[in-house]
């Protein structure tokens, strides 16, 4: 063969390595409380980069579910039919405790070992992690609810994933999703138009129409319905308790841009049977803490993405070289690899903190719930919006080689949208940021209490937090607030960001960050860190051990 075929200058397979080898994430679990899970972390962030669990991602996405509305008969039917890779990658994600752990458990920490879990198996495959977290987040919501809580919520706790449609309280472990827009009202969901009706007995018929209903599979949702007393949240099995199948029809399954590993539904009821949670009429309420719960998988799902793309720029950039050296000693590369390392870790330390903070919460901390109503509010709407942007200069270093699938690049990259969208994009999460300002003045107190622990260690910080003092004075005049809200939300994230990683990370890390996203020395896109920031030393602390020995 000719020599024109031989192939050099292209970076070996990226596979074998630990999604856990991460030191920003480590050092969170040891700080807050969650080193007891340190071993469990790293035993899952190594299988999620072994040869085996790629190759899973791979078929999952490659063979999206498809819909079956009817036997050959004319019988309805109503069920998704998933790839095998879909129910590995669930079932390795369910006996690691992703789904519901902290709350069968309540150790110390268990939600930061939890979000940790999250963190390093989402990087594996993301799309698989839109029915953990729904499960993740139905507990708390159901306990609104204490007989429905007391016999579903052991099932939903379980590490037995027993997919298959059965009566819920005959499996062996159960998965939740949620039912709540429609096409009319979207994140307006008090314009709901779905009914309940009083079934004679403890149970509502509910006929409607839902827009979007991921995991349609699912063997309990929580749903959404108008009642006389006004939206009201229910409790809807995919099986009734006698085998029959409930009237959820599923009408078609949406053709994502991404996350077309997990199949996302427009479904209808017909007098679906269900049992009301929480008090009628009060249904926002009963479910606000469900969305709240997969807010932080979403701001810990970004993260994610953000380190998975990190990683693949790093490697690619350490195998190929151009103009006479390595992509990853050219200066300008430099300046982009360390731009990204620095907007991951800011994105991780954040997540992990308010994961911790959920812990303490969850423990009776008035102040630690107040910081996680505001900081979550916020960090929702600024982390998921950077993960498209992470993700697009991600796949850039790898040039052409980054745009096609087998990169697994695009994936990421479609990915990173949904993170944004979901739970409320990125209007909806500023507004609730303005929310959570006016009606809890003890959550900006919070806030800034834990900011000021970091008072005095770095000027541009607390330059920082003193202008943003001043941007929230301004926000007495109700239309003025709202057009200030996506930059209050902004910079609320960013000062909470640099006051954890001047505390936390490494010097080089923490000062390219204030100089950069605090102090204005910075441009409009990555690769913009001011000249004299270490960027040695942020890559060093941004790349794995196996990377560092392999290059």
């Amino acid at each position: 063969m000719s020599p024109t075929h031989d192939v050099f200058n292209q970076a070996p397979p990226l596979t074998g390595f630990s999604t856990a080898d991460d030191p920003a994430l480590l050092e969170a679990l040891r700080r807050d409380g969650g080193d007891w899970g340190e071993a469990e972390v790293r035993e899952l962030g190594a299988r999620a980069g072994s040869p085996e669990v790629q190759d899973w991602a791979r078929m999952a996405e490659a063979n999206p579910p498809v819909l079956h509305t009817h036997d050959r008969f004319g019988h309805r039917l109503d069920e998704v039919e998933f790839h095998p890779a879909w129910h590995q990658l669930m079932a390795a994600a369910v006996e690691s405790g992703q789904h519901a752990a902290p709350w069968a458990e309540a150790r110390p920490g268990g939600h930061l070992v939890r979000a940790a879990k999250f963190y390093a198996w989402a990087q594996a495959e993301a799309g698989h992690g839109c029915p953990v977290s729904m499960t993740y987040a139905a507990v708390p919501a159901l306990r609104a609810q204490p007989e429905l809580a007391a016999a579903y919520e052991p099932l939903l706790a379980s590490r037995t994933y027993d997919y298959g449609l059965r009566p819920p309280l005959g499996k062996r472990g159960l998965i939740a999703g949620m039912s709540m827009t429609e096409k009319q009202g979207g994140s307006d969901v008090r314009a709901n138009t779905t009914t309940a009706v009083p079934a004679g007995d403890d149970s509502y018929v509910i006929t409607g129409h839902k827009w979007f209903t991921s995991a349609p599979m699912s063997d309990v949702f929580l749903v959404l319905a108008q009642t006389e007393q006004g939206l009201t949240c229910f409790l809807m099995p995919r099986v009734l308790p006698d085998g029959t199948r409930n009237a959820i029809r599923l009408q078609r399954l949406k053709d994502k841009l991404g996350n077309r590993s997990n199949a996302s539904s427009e479904v209808e009821y017909e007098q679906a049977v269900a049992w009301p949670v929480g008090e009628p009429g009060r249904g926002v309420r009963t479910i606000v803490e469900m969305v709240n719960m997969t807010r932080l998988d979403c701001v810990i799902g970004s993260a994610a993405g953000m380190r998975a793309g990190l990683r693949q720029a790093l490697h690619h950039t350490a195998h190929r070289r151009a103009f006479g050296a390595e992509l990853i000693d050219q200066p300008l590369m430099r300046n982009v690899l360390a731009d990204l390392a620095v907007e991951s870790e800011a994105a991780t330390v954040l997540a992990m903190r308010l994961a911790a903070a959920l812990d303490r919460s969850e423990a009776g901390d008035a102040a630690e719930a107040a910081l996680r109503r505001l900081g979550l509010a916020a960090g929702k709407y600024w982390v998921c919006k950077r993960g498209s942007a992470h993700a697009a200069e991600a796949l850039e270093c790898l040039g052409g080689n980054g745009y096609v699938e087998d990169s697994g690049m695009p994936r990421l990259y479609r990915e990173a949208p949904l993170l944004s969208i979901w739970e409320g994009s990125g209007n909806v999460a500023a507004l609730d940021v303005l929310r959570v300002l006016a009606k809890e003045p003890d959550a900006l107190e919070a806030y800034f209490a834990e900011v000021g622990l970091a008072a005095g260690a770095d000027p541009r910080l607390d330059a920082a937090a003193a202008h943003l003092r001043d941007l929230l004075g301004t926000l007495s005049d109700p239309r003025q607030a709202q057009l200030a809200a996506r930059r209050v939300a902004e910079r609320l994230t960013l000062v909470l960001q640099g006051s954890l990683l001047v505390r936390h990370s490494t010097p080089a890390v923490a000062d390219a960050f204030c100089a950069s996203r605090l102090g204005g020395d910075w441009g409009q896109a990555f690769g913009t860190l001011p000249g004299g920031t270490d960027l040695g030393a942020v890559l060093e602390r941004a790349r794995t051990e196996d990377a560092k020995a392999g290059a």
